[in-house]
This record gives structure tokens, C-alpha cells and sequence, in this order.
């Protein structure tokens, strides 16, 4: 008789993984004064795609017999994102509420030199520093950080199960396994 696998349970050790990652990640940038660098994001972003094919791949390899279908690799993904952006506001949270509140002014600073930058006109300027300052707490980072994390992670988990779907009939191909 096949045992039925919680993909909740299955995937949790990974969504801490990958939070942890995170939270490793962005205390490197943030000692090595590296949070506002456009350039350590995109490397990040290439950190979470290959690591979260190695962890779906994973829980195909251990929890369902080598093989999962696109869907199931998508789902998986998806959770592990989940868990991941949990950890991952929490600890935004703590950062900008507890260890560093100068960051969000430091923050606002970065984003009034390049509004400076663009040349944009001085009522425009005040009107996006304004809307700027209006969601930059550390409540609102928090809240936000959950949705656009789960937004790239479906994106990432889309893209990861192109890869790691293995589809097959697992009592045609049981032989193989062993």
C-alpha cells in the first residue's frame, strides 16, 4: 500500500533552507554594505532559482519515487517559496525595526538622488519621496515582502519544474528504481 506524502510536511525543511539562505545572503550585504546594490540582487535571484531546483529535485528523489509531474514540482515550489517568505519578512522586519532603523532614511536618501538623477520635475519628485515615505515601515515591508516573494516564487517554482519534472508510471518503472 503507497503512503500519501504531505507536501506541507515534505517541503517545510526546505522552505527553512532557502529562508535561511536568505537570511544568510542578507547579512553579507548588509556587513559588506552591499543592500542597495542593484547588481547583488540578480546574483540573489540566480542563488534561489538554483537552489530551489535543488530542493524540489529533492523532494521528487526522496519523497515521491523520482518522479513528479509538472504540477506537483510547481505546488512544490510554491510551498517552499511560502515558507521562505515567511522567514524571510520576519527577519526584513527585524532588520529595519531592530538592528538598523536608519536604513529605511538611508534608504529614502538612495531614492531621492536618483529621482534627482532622472531629472524629474520638482512636484513630481516630492509627490514619489512622499509615496516613498508613506510605505517605507518596517509593518509594510514586512506585509509587502510576503506577496512579491510568493509572486517571484510561483515565477521561479514555473520555470524549476520545466526542469525537474520526471514523469513516468512509477509500477511500470519500479525495476529502474531498485
Amino acid at each position: 500500500m503507497e503512503q500519501k506524502v504531505n507536501v506541507w510536511q515534505a517541503n517545510l525543511t526546505s522552505g527553512l533552507i532557502l529562508g535561511l539562505i536568505g537570511i544568510v545572503y542578507t547579512l553579507v550585504m548588509y556587513f559588506l554594505d552591499l543592500t542597495f546594490n542593484q547588481v547583488q540582487g540578480y546574483v540573489f535571484l540566480l542563488v534561489l532559482i538554483v537552489t530551489l531546483f535543488y530542493l524540489v529535485k529533492s523532494y521528487r528523489d526522496n519523497y515521491l519515487y523520482e518522479f513528479i509531474t509538472y504540477g506537483q514540482a510547481v505546488g512544490a515550489g510554491v510551498i517552499i517559496f511560502l515558507y521562505y517568505a515567511i522567514l524571510i519578512s520576519i527577519f526584513m522586519y527585524l532588520l529595519y525595526k531592530i538592528i538598523d532603523p536608519d536604513l529605511i532614511s538611508r534608504q529614502l536618501a538612495m531614492a531621492e538622488e536618483l529621482i534627482e538623477k532622472r531629472g524629474m520635475p520638482q512636484e513630481a519628485a516630492d509627490a514619489a519621496i512622499k509615496f516613498q515615505k508613506k510605505f517605507l515601515k518596517p509593518e509594510i515591508i514586512a506585509v509587502s515582502g510576503i506577496f512579491s516573494n510568493m509572486i517571484t516564487g510561483l515565477i521561479m517554482s514555473l520555470i524549476v519544474a520545466i526542469f525537474v519534472k520526471k514523469e513516468g508510471n512509477p509500477l511500470l518503472d519500479a525495476e529502474e528504481i531498485k
